[in-house]
């Protein structure tokens, strides 16, 4: 296990879990918490083939320290926020997919960083909050674009302009993690999701990381092409040839009624 104060990242199997670190401060991002994310998914072992992101203690994340908020101009408020937004994109763009361990405050920039992940597990004690627009201040940590795509614009407003928390239940309802557990119970849950994730083809898993976001933005005509380069590439590697070959002789699971649900 590689340690350091703010955060860890523990190798199991194809698995990578890295966890936040400051449970005394509810897993608030400092500067060197959101460099440390960077540096920690940037260069994970080529052995990791998905991770889990958890945060220590009762908080998944509380969101940004307030006691680093630092009297900035414009441009050096421009510059930490292309800083966090550099961080996030190696996690939602990094080399493989990532279950985010939602638990207690996923607020602020702790629903940024959640938002960057690919599939949330959420447990009974989470809920979900943007104070920023309370203090006068506003998202910048890339949640302004990663949230209503989740959500929507609108129901980000209303949590903006009104302070509104959504309890576990109700942050699952309109999309804010996919899977909702018992309380204590999300990190098997994720840690389970990511090791089936890990058998997946890399290359699908790869493309569902970073060619499908991009087509869900393109234009119909540009999505469909990008659509058929993409399926094209991942059909012709001998992995897939393998696996099509498996499931056409009986050798590979039928897909079930009830297979992975909440």
């Amino acid at each position: 296990m590689n340690t350091t104060t703010d955060i860890s990242l523990e190798i199991r199997g194809p698995v990578g879990i890295v966890r936040l670190t400051r449970p005394a401060k509810r897993n608030a991002l400092s500067d060197s918490l959101i460099q440390a994310i960077r540096n920690t998914f940037q260069n994970l072992p080529d052995t990791v083939r998905a991770a889990v992101l958890d945060g220590e203690g009762e908080h998944f994340c509380s969101g940004l320290d307030l006691s680093e908020l630092k009297e900035r101009d414009a441009g050096a408020g421009v510059h930490h926020s292309r800083m966090w937004h550099d961080a996030l994109q190696y996690v939602q763009y990094g080399p493989v997919p990532v279950v985010a361990v939602l638990h207690g405050a996923v607020v602020g920039g702790g629903l940024e960083l959640a938002s960057a992940c690919h599939v949330r597990v959420s447990d009974a004690s989470t809920f979900y909050a943007l104070p920023e627009g309370a203090r006068g201040i506003f998202v910048g940590g890339g949640g302004a674009v990663r949230i209503p795509r989740l959500i929507g614009a609108a129901r980000m407003a209303d949590m903006m302009l009104t302070g509104r928390v959504f309890n576990a239940e109700d942050g699952e309802r309109v999309g804010l993690a996919q899977y909702l557990v018992s309380q204590g119970q999300a990190f098997t849950k994720a840690l389970e999701l990511a090791e089936r994730i890990a058998q997946n083809a890399p290359l699908t898993n790869y493309a569902l990381m970073h060619a499908l976001p991009r087509i869900a933005e393109q234009p119909a005509d540009h999505g469909f092409f990008t659509e058929a380069l993409m399926s094209a590439i991942a059909q012709s590697t001998p992995e897939a040839k393998e696996r099509v070959h498996a499931f056409l002789e009986g050798r590979a699971n039928k897909v079930s009624k009830g297979e992975h649900g909440h």
